[in-house]
């Protein structure tokens, strides 16, 4: 059987590209097709324009606290046409570099939709043409939903039309809980939106140390309306704005609306029935731990498979896929520790177990945390506090997770998945030397733990 291409990628997000980029280095003739712009969401319409965003949020901190160091700063003004268009024309120089990036390895990019006709056969649908492929790799991503199904949903916009807003709203709902929800929330804040953000459940961030969502909660509630434990019920059109009626029944007007509650993989008309795969209940593409469906010559990698929603975990699947089916080195990622950073204002990280888990999955631990006012703001004044915690397997001295709460936390937390990830102890943290002054020295300086199963010193 002859083929057009050993692999053909549907999809240009991180994922897709990454994995043709190195099959390509492998000496395979790929093909890539994306239908809207390469780069995918993270790059276009999702992290680096979101980080753009909460940088130049954060300068409103540094505008007030610059006067407890004695700098007299006038009073700043935020244009947000220059934000945008300075955003949007970074965001396509990136564009440009993954284009460059994958020509230059020999990729042939095709720039329309692809969807499965059979188990080795891609249809082009703009051009009709049929390429024949040994592998076919899926890698195209998720969207975001409008849910909850109220009435009037259709007013409200999703994380993608943020990147579409012409000027910055005065007032705005945020709704959901999760990474987008926060970090959104925290961009239009810190901006000069009257923000509110609501969410159903009684925490934000779901899955991460209570603690640290208890300390976001505080902080946030100095910094806009948060409202917990309330649902949408209705959105109406109302004197030139928008009216938002809440499960309480109080009602919030906003000139946008945001709705960030969830997405779900981009399975629509891709041809999946054609070769009998099922997606599971999630709607997502069932694969194994090497990313293989059940159908030989078909693959999955990134949030089309709801493994782990990151874009750096996409690009390590797309890494692994390629270096297992191309390169000769058979490679699984593993999802189970994953460090992670939302860059809300302040800031977390994680990496590994939260106390609750490591409580429920490993039995006896320790618990280290220091909660302390950061050293700038001693002179700033600001009202804001770090919190680190560091949990420890009681048996084996082994760190099973470490949550930090503060500026920075997002840069901090890769160093210290490294360690993480190589399976440190409290010993070899403990016998680290600190830098000083920094807030990171807490990590290695913490010697008696806040919780115990055990008396204090074993271990």
């Amino acid at each position: 059987m002859s083929f057009d291409v050993d692999l053909f990628v549907i999809g240009g997000g991180s994922g897709g590209v990454r994995a043709a980029r190195i099959a390509a280095g492998y000496g395979a003739k790929v093909m890539l097709a994306e239908e809207y712009r390469v780069g995918g969401t993270c790059v276009i319409r999702g992290c680096v324009p979101k980080k753009l965003m909460v940088y130049a949020g954060r300068f409103a901190d540094e505008f007030e606290d610059a006067a407890g160091f004695g700098w007299r700063v006038e009073r700043p003004r935020f244009d947000w046409s220059v934000l945008k268009a300075r955003r949007d024309a970074e965001v396509t120089r990136l564009e440009s570099i993954y284009d460059a990036n994958l020509m230059r390895a020999g990729v042939e990019i095709v720039p329309e939709r692809a969807v499965i006709e059979d188990a080795n056969t891609v249809r082009l649908l703009k051009s009709g043409r049929l390429v024949r492929a040994q592998r076919i790799l899926v890698a195209v991503g998720a969207h975001p939903v409008k849910e909850p199904a109220v009435p009037g949903v259709e007013l409200a916009i999703t994380s993608n039309e943020v990147f579409e807003l012409e000027s910055l709203p005065e007032r705005i709902l945020v709704i959901g809980g999760g990474y987008i929800a926060v970090e959104f929330a925290g961009v239009f804040a810190a901006l000069g939106s009257r923000t509110t953000l609501l969410h159903r459940g009684d925490k934000l961030l779901r899955g991460f140390d209570d603690e640290v969502r208890d300390a976001l909660a505080d902080a946030y509630g100095k910094r806009m309306d948060l409202r917990l434990g309330v649902t949408l019920a209705e959105i109406e059109r109302r004197d030139g704005g928008l009216a938002a009626t809440l499960s309480d029944g109080s009602v919030i007007e906003a000139d946008q609306i945001l709705l960030a509650t969830g997405r779900k993989p981009n399975i629509g008309g891709l041809g999946l029935d054609r070769v009998g795969i099922v997606p599971d209940a999630a709607g997502a593409i069932p694969v194994d731990e090497f990313s293989r469906t059940h159908v030989p010559s078909i693959y999955a990698v990134g949030d089309v498979t709801n493994r782990a929603n990151l874009t750096p975990v996409a690009i390590r699947e797309g890494h692994a896929f390629a270096d297992t089916e191309f390169g000769g080195k058979p490679t699984s990622v593993d999802h189970h520790l994953i460090p992670t950073a939302v860059f809300s204002t302040p800031e977390i990280g994680t990496v590994g177990l939260s106390e609750a888990a490591a409580r429920q999955q490993c039995g006896e631990i320790d618990v280290y945390k220091a909660s302390f006012r950061p050293m700038k703001a001693t002179l700033s004044g600001r009202d804001e506090k770090v919190l680190m915690k560091v949990i420890v397997e009681c048996a084996t001295d082994r760190v099973l997770g470490v949550h930090l709460f503060g500026q920075d936390a997002g840069e901090l937390i890769q160093a210290v998945g490294i360690a993480v990830t190589m399976g440190a102890t409290k010993a070899d943290f403990d016998r680290t030397i600190a830098v000083h002054p920094t807030a990171a020295e807490e990590l290695v300086t913490m010697r008696v733990p806040a919780v115990t199963k055990h008396p204090v010193g074993v271990g």
